[in-house]
């Protein structure tokens, strides 16, 4: 892996201000024992410089730094998507579009299918399971209907989360706060032999509890919020935070992409501790999978 330092805006600014300091560090981060054909797996590479391609002096073959990247069918340098993928990995509340726009100066659709990108590359793939003590809470994401009181949830999505303490948070949308739902994201994402798992009464949660693992919950319609060490409190912080983000932030995020913007706030919280976040935030996106913006935008 290559060395890396800790990172500020500044220092990103004087470090990858040109497309060819940009286009070294993604060959550091892609082959970090050295440049080795994609083709024939050689190691005598040369650089054509005014093609930004790498050349095979074993078989001659021309491949970018880019190709097969979600960098490749981009029109916009490089320096502006490490820009963005810095503001997005190290802002607590995230960045809106609009304001990428203006730092960036690209168009807000621009800055939004970029967010978008950045943000399907920083998803969780094969995450380690829970274990330990973990939280599990849900909570309701969505606006207020007119004429409706705060209990109207006919309009919110369902988003249920798990918090491994001193560890990593799991978030995910869910059709429902039913049993099968909820008890199946907790064999989804903990750990079976994990120690405890701590909830609220409501009674979904009931028979989690196994010959490995205790289950205990506070009872917050008895405005009970901690019995010892059980509670949920860290998560209702993670709630907070994201329900911060949405209003301050964003203004509005759509069920459509939700999912999206929990995937980017489960990424920032897990490497909350990470010195070198946006070096593992830049790895991700070397081996994503490209978002076609038709896809983005479907129904």
């Amino acid at each position: 892996m290559l060395k890396e330092q800790e990172i500020n805006l500044i220092s990103l600014i004087d470090r990858f201000h040109d497309e060819d300091r940009c286009r070294r560090y993604l060959e550091g981060l892609r082959w970090p024992d050295g440049l080795r054909c994609p083709r024939c797996g050689g190691k005598t590479i040369s650089h054509i410089t005014t093609r930004n391609q790498l050349d095979c002096d074993s078989c001659r073959y021309r491949y970018s730094v880019t190709a097969g990247t979600i960098f490749h069918d981009s029109h916009l340098p490089l320096w502006k998507w490490f820009v963005a993928v810095y503001l997005i990995a190290e802002s607590k509340k995230g960045i809106s579009a609009n304001q990428l726009k203006r730092t960036l100066g690209v168009t807000y659709k621009t800055a939004w299918y970029l967010s978008h990108r950045i943000r399907a590359a920083l998803n969780e793939v094969d995450a380690q399971l829970l274990k330990g003590v973990i939280e599990v809470d849900e909570t309701f994401v969505g606006g207020k209907v007119e004429g409706r009181g705060r209990g109207h949830k006919d309009n919110k999505t369902v988003v249920v989360g798990a918090f491994e303490r001193g560890g990593a948070i799991r978030l995910q949308v869910v059709r429902g706060r039913d049993r099968e739902t909820l008890q199946g994201f907790i064999r989804e994402n903990i750990a079976g032999d994990t120690q405890a798992i701590y909830t609220d009464e409501w009674p979904a949660y009931r028979g989690i509890a196994d010959q490995d693992t205790e289950h205990e919950a506070v009872k917050h319609r008895e405005k009970e919020f901690v019995k010892g060490d059980v509670h949920t409190n860290s998560l209702e912080n993670v709630w907070s935070l994201l329900k911060r983000s949405i209003i301050g932030t964003y203004h509005q995020v759509s069920a459509k992409h939700l999912d999206a913007y929990l995937d980017e706030l489960e990424f920032r919280f897990n490497n909350r501790e990470n010195p070198h976040m946006f070096r593992d935030a830049m790895c991700k996106l070397l081996v994503a999978n490209s978002l076609p913006y038709e896809k983005l935008i479907e129904d």
